[in-house]
């Protein structure tokens, strides 16, 4: 699959859904890439999820189009997996990474009621690298677009915890330069959304993503954004910056997690001075080692997204029941690693794991390829690339004339060890928020 599909699948028809809004309840979105995990993700929360809402339904415009899948069989699937596993709570349903209103239209016909806005595509990513030549050129360009320069050139916000935000003439320039124009697309969107909704009497809710940046997203840049969409209406109930560290795909989180709390800690002052709105953690799967300090720093005014570590467990029931079938799908992953993660942050290299032919045992090939840590070659305490091969070649894998069906064959075979895998995995990541809430 060298190039993505230009339109989602058609829909068919509007869905009746058990959909609902969540507020600033604090909330975990499991997504499924596949349409068989969300009786494993019931579970869970069954087990562990106490306090915690869950959004069942969830997958981004990106995970459709390289899955084949539509809306409406995302939503379709999620609520035959309540129904099957006996769910009679609430839940809220993700349409992720939205970035266009035709977008907004697929995901709002199909019963979505939680809007994740991404205007990444008109976020400037080198801002942070300009200087102050560079930097007022680049201001001039934009000037024009941006309206709220003098409501905070030169004021400084104190917050709770005693920071002190300086919104001097540099901090606004550079927040206007990266971000402005990203400002004007999700302010457009979000009305787009409130009419759409309007329009069918429903109730929705708003996170916005500018999380996809290399550089952390600062705190003035977090007040102006936020004071913003706010001051021109947008229903926002979490808001997803880019924080301290790496945030790399189906890995634990790298970097210091104590200069992480305590950006959390003035970041949640933020949000509670402007909203209240959660802060939103995306790529939250397998970052357990965060979660504590994101629920005590948050107060409980947190969501977490997670999407690919439920397909990584997906293939882990492929390779206990049919090894063979794993060791091809990881010698094709390989094949596409280096062209499907172009859209991912992510380190590993192909040099930095064998291939499935140089490992002999099956033992070795699960740590190697789908464990979050690593003991072996090189050592207890690497991250592991394997599974972040596996975890970006996903699409590929599950629109390939064999593997695709033959996975979903097997899952379904085999859907009561899927369930109680995932029930496993997701009660450690309850666990996690919740003994902290």
């Amino acid at each position: 699959m060298d190039q993505e599909p230009r339109n989602l699948p058609t829909m068919t028809s509007h869905l009746e859904t058990p959909c609902t809004t969540l507020g600033i309840a604090p909330s975990f979105g499991f997504g499924d890439r596949i349409g068989l995990a969300t009786a494993g993700h019931v579970e869970a929360m069954q087990r562990a999820g106490a306090g915690i809402q869950p959004i069942f339904p969830q997958q981004s415009i990106r995970e459709m189009l390289r899955t084949g899948r539509s809306p409406d069989v995302v939503m379709r699937c999620a609520n035959q997996g309540m129904r099957s596993a006996g769910w009679t709570g609430q839940t809220g349903a993700d349409a992720d990474h939205l970035k266009t209103t035709e977008d907004i239209d697929a995901t709002a016909a199909a019963g979505f009621t939680f809007f994740t806005i991404d205007p990444s595509d008109r976020v400037d990513a080198r801002a942070d690298s300009y200087n102050q030549h560079e930097l007022r050129e680049k201001f001039s360009a934009v000037r024009s677009q941006i309206d709220w320069w003098e409501i905070y050139l030169d004021q400084a916000v104190v917050l709770p915890t005693g920071t002190r935000v300086l919104l001097d003439e540099e901090a606004c320039m550079r927040c206007a330069v990266k971000y402005g124009l990203a400002i004007n697309l999700a302010v457009l969107l979000g009305d787009h959304i409130g009419s759409v909704q309007a329009a069918g009497n429903c109730d929705y809710e708003i996170e916005l993503s500018v999380d996809e940046t290399e550089q952390p997203t600062t705190l003035a840049e977090h007040y102006i954004i936020a004071d913003q969409c706010l001051r021109r209406g947008m229903k926002l109930v979490s808001l997803a910056p880019r924080f301290l560290g790496d945030f790399e795909k189906g890995v634990d989180y790298k970097g210091d997690v104590e200069a992480l709390r305590r950006s959390l800690d003035d970041h949640f002052a933020i949000s509670s001075l402007l909203g209240p709105y959660k802060l939103s953690l995306h790529s939250g799967s397998d970052k357990l080692s965060i979660y504590g300090p994101l629920a005590r720093s948050t107060r409980g005014h947190f969501h977490v997204k997670t999407a690919g570590t439920s397909y990584l467990e997906a293939l882990r029931v492929v390779l206990r029941h049919d090894e063979g079938l794993f060791r091809q799908i990881v010698k094709f992953a390989r094949q596409r690693y280096d062209t499907d993660k172009a859209t991912y942050h992510v380190s590993a290299t192909l040099d930095s794991v064998p291939p499935p032919d140089e490992i002999s045992e099956s033992t070795q090939l699960e740590q190697l390829y789908l464990e979050r840590w690593c003991d072996v070659p090189m050592g207890k305490g690497f991250l592991q690339p394997g599974r972040q091969i596996l975890h970006c070649t996903f699409g590929s894998v599950l629109t390939h004339p064999e593997f695709g069906s033959t996975v979903h064959e097997l899952l379904e075979s085999h859907i009561e060890v899927y369930t109680e895998i995932l029930a496993e995995h997701f009660e450690r990541h309850l666990l996690a928020l919740t003994a902290e809430m």
